[in-house]
């Protein structure tokens, strides 16, 4: 399905990359989930094959490569393993991010493309136990005090995907001279900085999201990178699609699993397989319609993004995206296990393993009820805008 979507050579170069990986990927997924392990070894290979970098403009020496390619090359990528998909996506949208926005100044641009280039992972750590998502406003409990120069971190962060191969920690802290929040680059052996390994849960069980732990963290000045007025500037970030991307993937898998086992499961009260019972060829169309539907939608809005002149009238698009998506995901993957019925509660069989991972999609941001209140409150103010200038 992926085919109509593609539409550069530097697309399918990349999309043949993958694939190579796509055999030895499926075959972990089982026991990465099973055993809530990491996926070094995935994460490792695609940092071989230049993977990590592919949304490093070409100017400081990656692939260049836009919203669209990312959202396309991440659904492939999750489609044999989401849970490398999604912590692989963390890392490929911080870097997307800061080099699109430039927050950070020019010498400190150069030297972390670097180390994006030698192989270096990265992921915002930003949410909090007392907090929640950022996105809601409030404010994080880590602390940044000046001392001597430098800054002394203290302060705990939750759902650090990819802990356990993050290179930098791009962490959030309150600095109360500022009165803001500000953002530092952490490296992984600084003094103090530790992973404490409190990630267990029932879906996405292997993205290593443990709580980075911070210990009177001692900071260079010039690693408080970022001041924005938050959540960092207030400007949309078309790099979040990562997440829905992720969540398609995983829909996807799970449809095809679906086709595969009706057209090849007969039991004896049938003269042929369960695809020529209308129920299930009304299921399986079902599927198809929430998947064309989500898929036009993030590639859609994707293109939008990289098109500097759209991208000024995206406003809530981002977040109708996820929202679908994700929701989207949720019913095919429940539609598949109808389909297979008892055998997919098998924890042999991967729609189990779908059915608890899409459900991942509801905690990232943005989160539904949000999305949802800001399309009625745009609504309603844009009413009241255009009823004040005409009285």
């Amino acid at each position: 399905m992926l085919t109509l979507f593609i539409k550069t050579e530097n697309q399918k170069k990349w999309l043949q990359k993958l694939r190579e990986k796509e055999e030895k990927f499926k075959n972990k997924s089982a026991e990465i989930d099973e055993l809530a392990v990491f996926p070094k070894e995935n994460i490792q290979d695609l940092v071989e094959m230049g993977y990590s970098s592919i949304t490093l403009p070409v100017e400081f020496g990656g692939a260049g490569l836009k919203v669209y390619d990312m959202v396309l090359l991440q659904e492939a990528l999750a489609s044999f393993d989401g849970t490398t998909g999604l912590a692989m996506g963390w890392n490929l949208g911080v870097v997307g991010e800061l080099f699109e926005t430039k927050l950070w100044n020019q010498e400190k641009l150069n030297f972390f493309a670097k180390e994006v280039l030698n192989g270096a992972l990265v992921n915002r750590a930003v949410s909090e136990a007392q907090t929640g998502s950022p996105t809601r406003g409030g404010r994080p409990g880590t602390t940044a005090v000046k001392k001597d120069g430098a800054w002394v971190l203290t302060g705990r962060k939750t759902f650090t995907t990819m802990s356990p191969v993050l290179t930098y920690f791009l962490t959030s802290a309150w600095i109360e001279e500022k009165q803001k929040v500000g953002f530092f680059l952490l490296h992984k052996d600084l003094e103090g900085l530790a992973i404490d390994e409190t990630w267990d849960v029932i879906a996405m069980r292997g993205t290593g999201s443990h709580d980075l732990v911070l210990d009177h963290v001692i900071v260079e000045d010039s690693n408080l990178v970022e001041l924005p007025d938050f959540p960092r500037g207030g400007k949309i970030n078309g790099w979040i699609l990562h997440i829905p991307a992720c969540y398609l993937g995983i829909a996807q898998a799970a449809r095809d699993y679906a086709v595969h086992f009706a057209n090849h499961h007969a039991p004896n009260s049938l003269n042929g397989p369960i695809s020529q019972l209308p129920n299930v060829q009304q299921l399986l169309g079902e599927i198809d319609l929430e998947l064309i539907r989500a898929r036009h939608l993030i590639y859609s809005v994707a293109e939008a993004y990289d098109d500097e002149s759209r991208r000024g009238y995206i406003d809530h698009e981002l977040g109708v995206v996820k929202h679908t998506v994700t929701n989207s995901a949720i019913t095919i993957v429940d539609k598949a296990m109808r389909i297979v019925g008892a055998q997919s509660l098998k924890r042999s069989n991967p729609l189990q393993r779908y059915y608890r991972d899409v459900r991942a999609g509801l905690h990232n941001p943005p989160m539904d009820d949000m999305t949802i209140k800001k399309l009625a409150l745009a609504a309603i103010e844009q009413d009241k805008s255009k009823y004040s200038k005409k009285e």
